[in-house]
């Protein structure tokens, strides 16, 4: 009998988020799942670990092949409790989310989300972010199962390039179905925040960070205008950050 894959799960909405338990029940179908997740939100962690308080991972549930963990921790945390402390072997599949909210363009850098997929690309486990283009606490996940399962099954079957994880971005439910799956670059866009200074009781002077979110990429092949467009957008990411093309040109 072929042994079932070992899945690992993360997010950073915390462990009661919608898309969390959405992203559970279909990677169920695929093998032994082991989710570790935090009780905070963790949105805009980006690859932030503990090193000043100990993690305390608390397994909450468990049944065959399925065991729950809540922790402290961020959801890089997460993936390395997983990795080092938790499991008794190599997952063969690290995927994480479904956040509630795009991370595409520059929100990757930001995203708890798509750092718990590269610290899997890290240690050469094929990883996965899933995403959708919907901010809200109770967003429709209902049309993303067919995108997910073809998605996971072939990196299962395929795996990634070392060094590679996949950033997958899928669009709000709307009356319109989503079109289909396309492999897209990551688009030039950004943040233009600003900032709301507010006086406290004490009058002290404090501030809400809030932004608009600007996209000036004409190209057609981002994954700004796929969501656009009403596509599954899925962008290779990697976790080199060296900008090759300066190496020879770059002189002291």
């Amino acid at each position: 009998m072929q042994k079932k894959p070992l899945i690992l799960i993360t997010n950073d909405d915390s462990i009661h988020a919608k898309g969390l338990r959405k992203l559970i029940e279909l990677m169920r179908d695929f093998g032994d799942v082991v989710v570790i997740s935090s009780e905070q939100v963790m949105s805009g962690m980006s690859h932030a670990v503990t090193i000043k308080t100990p993690l305390m991972p608390r397994l909450i549930h468990e049944e065959k092949g399925f065991k729950e963990y809540l922790t402290n921790g961020t959801p890089v945390d997460n993936i390395k409790l997983g990795k080092h402390a938790l499991l008794n072997q190599k997952p063969d599949l690290i995927v994480s989310g479904i956040n509630h909210g795009s991370n595409a363009a520059i929100n990757i850098v930001y995203s708890g989300t798509m750092a718990a997929a590269m610290e899997g690309a890290i240690d050469g486990i094929p990883s996965i972010g899933f995403s959708v283009d919907d901010y809200d606490h109770e967003a429709d996940f209902s049309h993303v199962d067919p995108f997910v399962n073809t998605i996971t099954r072939k990196v299962l079957d395929e795996g990634l390039p070392e060094g590679v994880c996949l950033n997958v971005n899928i669009p709000k439910k709307s009356e319109e179905p989503v079109k289909g799956i396309k492999v897209v670059r990551q688009a030039k866009a950004r943040w233009i925040e600003d900032f709301d200074a507010r006086v406290d009781p004490f009058g002290r002077t404090y501030y809400w960070i809030g932004g608009t979110f600007v996209n000036g990429d004409p190209r057609p092949d981002t994954d700004e205008k796929a969501l656009s467009e009403n596509y599954v957008a899925v962008t290779p990411v990697q976790i080199d950050f060296t900008a090759t093309q300066w190496l020879k040109q770059l002189k002291f």
